[in-house]
């Protein structure tokens, strides 16, 4: 059975757990990281040295980075990939666009909000990062104008962990302007029970 290991309110964590419930993969998900310790330990340094989460272990296959995760259980289920290479390619600029764009503006406004105590935010750096997390689903906005998902007219896996990231933008920066094509996108993911069940109905912490 396919085991992961991390605990349910990591963003990277509930990316893996959201298509693992899309897909219907039966799995174990084991606590570990912050106030659950384990990814100190030495076997879990062995499976994955940089002692983060998620991390898998799945027939054998032991990987970690949650979107190349997401990958291979698309490709190894035949879920939520698209069938052209071309839109596997824009599957993976996407996923990698969360990463290195999206993620870099609400990550940051994430860390100084949620895990900071009021009297220590940089609230200059933070509207920094909220400003380019704004100019990000600009970005997103006009993809989004040309099909009803992030790539194409069908769920993949390229929503996924753009998802949890709007999860926390919307959360995080409710004074952002409204954006039709992202706000109908969101919508559909407010609407699919996987969305609800490992991202939205557990508190930002």
């Amino acid at each position: 059975m396919l085991k992961v290991w991390g605990r349910n309110n990591s963003s990277n964590v509930q990316k893996v757990m959201w298509g693992i419930a899309e897909m219907g993969v039966p799995h174990e998900r084991i606590d570990a990281g912050r106030q659950f310790g384990v990814v100190n330990e030495p076997t879990y340094r062995a499976k994955n040295p940089n002692g983060m989460v998620p991390t898998i272990e799945d027939e054998g296959v032991v990987l970690w980075e949650s979107n190349a995760i997401l990958r291979h259980l698309a490709r190894k289920h035949g879920k939520l990939m698209p069938a052209a290479l071309a839109d596997q390619a824009r599957v993976d600029m996407w996923m990698d666009w969360q990463q290195t764009v999206l993620g870099q503006g609400v990550g940051p406004v994430f860390i100084g909000m949620i895990r900071t105590p009021a009297e220590q935010r940089d609230m200059a750096a933070i509207e920094k990062a909220k400003q380019a997390a704004i100019a990000a689903v600009g970005i997103l906005d006009a993809e989004l104008e040309k099909h009803m998902f992030v790539v194409g007219n069908t769920f993949t896996v390229a929503d996924i962990p753009i998802g949890i990231m709007m999860f926390r933008y919307k959360t995080l920066i409710p004074e952002a302007p409204a954006r039709a094509n992202v706000d109908r996108w969101y919508a559909a993911m407010q609407a699919r029970p996987a969305f609800r069940q490992h991202v939205t109905d557990i508190p930002l912490t």
